[in-house]
């Protein structure tokens, strides 16, 4: 094997020095990255460890896979017998194209992680009802039931209001708090359109007149 490597060319021994190792890292990370752990300890020199900085093109996962991919389509183009120049120019696109993949794949995945997130401030504006009685002007926490993303949730909630909300009370949710208490008040349920019996008033027409 030694043997082997050492009788290659300066730049194949590079792309195959390069592919082994992103290989063998770039399959511990994608391990760790979905099975739960946290693949950007391993030496990560990245920003994508902020969740809410979108889109990341560079990054230690990224990189990996880049490094990857350019040393096996590296070696692949040398097989082909194409020229170093030529090698050099089709192994970076491909490492950069792998880079666009993985940096798209690992956003959708976190927006679709954050799709099922409960985001209170969701809750501003939301029209509910008290469940569990909250005491006047945050004397005591109480519960309500409010409907935030679509479904009807039960959260902590406090008010401002100087009489306590007791249980059945309609409130209106007017603020949220940094660690996600609801801030609500006294409110009237939201007026419902009636129905109307007749869609239309029918117009009054004179009486025939008999002859």
């Amino acid at each position: 094997m030694a043997e082997w490597y050492l009788n290659l060319d300066f730049l194949a021994q590079v792309y195959w020095l390069v592919a082994i190792i992103g290989s063998l890292i770039f399959s511990i990370v994608m391990v760790l990255t979905f099975v739960g752990g946290d693949a950007d300890e391993i030496g990560d020199i990245d920003s994508d460890i902020d969740a809410d900085a979108g889109f990341q093109f560079i990054s230690f996962k990224n990189l990996v896979a880049f490094f990857t991919i350019f040393g096996w389509s590296g070696i692949a183009c040398m097989d082909a017998g194409l020229s170093k120049p030529l090698t050099i120019i089709i192994s970076i696109i491909s490492g950069l194209l792998m880079m666009v993949i993985m940096a798209s794949l690992f956003y959708f995945v976190s927006k679709l992680s954050d799709s099922g997130t409960l985001k209170y401030k969701n809750a501003l504006d939301a029209v509910g009802e008290v469940y569990l009685t909250i005491g006047a002007d945050r004397a005591s926490m109480g519960k309500v039931t409010v409907s935030v993303q679509g479904s009807m949730r039960e959260l902590d909630a406090l008010t401002d209001s100087l009489t306590e909300l007791k249980s059945g009370t309609i409130i209106k949710v007017v603020d949220v708090t940094s660690n996600g208490i609801l801030i609500v008040d006294r409110t009237r349920k939201p007026i419902q359109p009636s129905k109307v019996q007749n869609s239309q008033a029918l117009p009054n027409n004179p009486q025939k007149k008999l002859l």
